[in-house]
């Protein structure tokens, strides 16, 4: 998964609004996250930092192509999505895992139809299968996985240029896929120039206002002037969410939030402060200072730069939080240490890396707190070990 965290397990549901409205119960319980369309936009945060408050709510979800219900299940809010597909897109934040398990699996889905007959699905976790990657696929195959996104969709009347100009490429809305030799070249080598676009965008931003502080290098992951609409009163906002959506999977208004003690905030850092990418082969260290402005907790997590996921070592540790034990200094603060070798001594605190692949890394503050957002709270750069 994209820049995910492996300290609060993730729930992904995927529904289809194609043939009509459906019902989603969803469980009360210690949970966080969203409902979203197609393109990455909220329809409604669920869960503690949403209106429920974590006691659960009934939704009825209407597509592009239906009129509102003029019944609907008492209680229930209506959402209207924009896209035909949604995606349920949640965290528990439970430390076990059975009982994150025992919440969602409480998750009813239904067509609106189906009131009264008996007619539900239940959530269940899928136990099988491989693990695969969500990175965006490349060079052509990235077309062929556009065309079965956009399938079922209707052109919008920000996108209408875009669809225009992919159209004589062979790429078009609810249309078959056959480009011919010439146009195959021209995709292929279209894709993989963007990506490199994209990974600029992302990875050495000049989107103004990144910096946290001017006195560290440590960014911030979502730029300040980024709203979930994806669009600005100058127009919209094309290369903040090429850079947000190349990195992560889904957004909700929690991560946008100002107010102290809710939703979750983060700060990323791409290279060393001398400008060089983190490198595997290489020690580095981090000294997360004593109270970290989070109420509920902070969590520190590396990622593989070409997949924007998690880290890969035979260790199978990608992360430190503050949820686990770890050694700490006499003045509170914890020394994180990322590289190949392990650090005698402060084991606990070690994050392994590997030669040969580079990394950057994200700080999320779960709750955070009002030092975070005036700034005079101060995260250190990390630096080379000596």
């Amino acid at each position: 998964m994209l820049g995910s965290n492996v300290t609060t397990p993730y729930v992904f549901a995927w529904f289809d609004l194609t043939e009509g409205p459906i019902v989603i119960e969803y469980p009360e319980g210690a949970t966080a996250g969203s409902l979203i369309d197609w393109w990455d936009r909220p329809l409604i945060d669920v869960g503690v930092s949403g209106p429920d408050g974590g006691k659960g709510a009934k939704f009825v979800v209407v597509g592009p192509a239906h009129e509102a219900p003029e019944t609907s299940p008492a209680g229930a809010k209506l959402l209207r999505s924009r896209t035909n597909k949604v995606l349920m897109f949640c965290r528990g934040l439970d430390g076990d895992l059975k009982t994150v398990e025992a919440v969602f699996s409480k998750t009813q889905v239904y067509p609106l139809g189906a009131i009264g007959s008996g007619v539900t699905a239940l959530l269940r976790f899928k136990t099988e299968g491989e693990l695969t990657s969500m990175a965006h696929p490349q060079g052509l195959a990235y077309w062929q996985w556009l065309i079965l996104a956009l399938d079922g969709e209707r052109i919008e009347d920000r996108d209408r240029f875009f669809a225009a100009m992919l159209k004589p490429l062979g790429v078009a809305y609810g249309g078959s896929f056959s480009p011919n030799d010439r146009q195959t070249e021209l995709l292929h080598n279209a894709a993989i120039l963007g990506e490199a676009m994209a990974k600029a965008s992302a990875f050495s931003k000049r989107i103004p206002g990144m910096r946290y502080r001017d006195d560290t290098h440590w960014e911030y992951l979502i730029p300040q002037d980024f709203v979930n609409e994806q669009d600005g009163p100058d127009g919209t906002l094309l290369d903040q969410r090429t850079a947000f959506f190349y990195e992560v999977t889904g957004t909700s208004a929690a991560v946008l939030t100002k107010t102290p003690g809710t939703g979750s905030a983060y700060l990323t850092a791409y290279s060393d402060p001398d400008g060089h990418a983190f490198d595997g082969a290489k020690s580095y260290r981090l000294r997360v200072p004593a109270n970290v402005p989070a109420k509920t907790f902070w969590s520190i997590t590396l990622y593989d730069t070409e997949t924007r996921g998690l880290i890969q070592n035979k260790q199978q540790i990608v992360d430190r939080s503050s949820r686990q034990n770890l050694n700490v200094q006499n003045d509170g603060s914890i020394e994180i240490v990322m590289g190949p070798q392990t650090p005698e001594g402060l084991e606990q605190n070690w994050i392994p890396t590997t030669p040969g692949k580079a990394w950057f890394v994200y700080f999320r503050l779960f709750g955070p707190l009002e030092p975070y957002f005036d700034k005079s709270w101060r995260l250190p750069d990390i630096e080379k070990a000596i």
